[in-house]
């Protein structure tokens, strides 16, 4: 540990992009197809999850489930109808991955989603951002689990401690504290103590990134 920024580690949806919302709506659509009906206690088993583990949480409360493979196909075809016309960025992010790369700091993209999204996501914050990108396929196992982190840190040769992971769901936060990065909160809500939380990508820039991993949580 260097006490120095040495990367960035970005989750995708709802961190980035403003994608949650149409992978909620998916996955109802497909619960629905299986006679179920999701509420917002569901969402800790839906949200930042890989499909795979959303597929077996579907299929374990389903009265007749396909199977798991056959409801994580549907899954992803349902998402991507709805991010195929295009997805936003949420405010800020652009902007911090280009100062991001001004400043020589690595950006990498740490995503629970499949590659088939992360690159249709990616015609629209530009792939050229990124020097190296985890998707769902390339880990065993997913977040919560702190694999998907650890695999970024290791492909980028850097201590997870001098990595800022940037999160916005309690499974994200959960991951990236078990892979033993610094860790951003964007979703504005209630974190573990040790997570600095802002209520948007707008409040972060390199300066404060730096701080954290110096072991100081904000700049004034």
């Amino acid at each position: 540990m260097s006490g120095e920024l040495k990367a960035v580690l970005f989750d995708m949806d709802g961190t980035l992009v403003d994608t949650e919302g149409m992978w909620w709506q998916a996955c109802l659509a497909v619960a629905a197809e299986l006679d179920l009906e999701l509420t917002e206690a569901d969402a800790g088993h839906v949200l930042g999850r890989m499909v795979e583990d959303v597929a077996g949480y579907l299929a374990r409360r389903a009265p007749s489930p396909p199977g798991v493979e056959r409801i994580g196909a549907r899954l992803t075809e349902a998402f991507a109808g709805r991010i195929s016309g295009g997805v936003t960025p949420l405010p800020g992010a652009i902007r911090l991955l280009d100062e991001l790369r001004a400043e020589g700091v690595p950006a990498a993209l740490v995503s629970a989603s499949p590659r088939l999204i992360v690159e249709m996501v990616l015609r629209t914050v530009g792939a050229e951002r990124f020097a190296l990108v985890v998707a769902a396929e390339d880990t065993v196992r997913g977040k919560p689990l702190p694999d998907p982190y650890l695999r970024a840190a290791s492909v980028l040769g850097l201590d997870p401690a001098d990595c800022v992971a940037v999160e916005d769901s309690p499974t994200g936060l959960a991951a990236a504290r078990a892979a033993g990065c610094r860790v951003v909160s964007v979703s504005g809500g209630p974190a573990p103590e040790d997570v600095l939380t802002v209520d948007g990508l707008e409040k972060v820039g390199v300066p404060l990134l730096r701080l954290l991993v110096s072991g100081r949580r904000s700049i004034g």
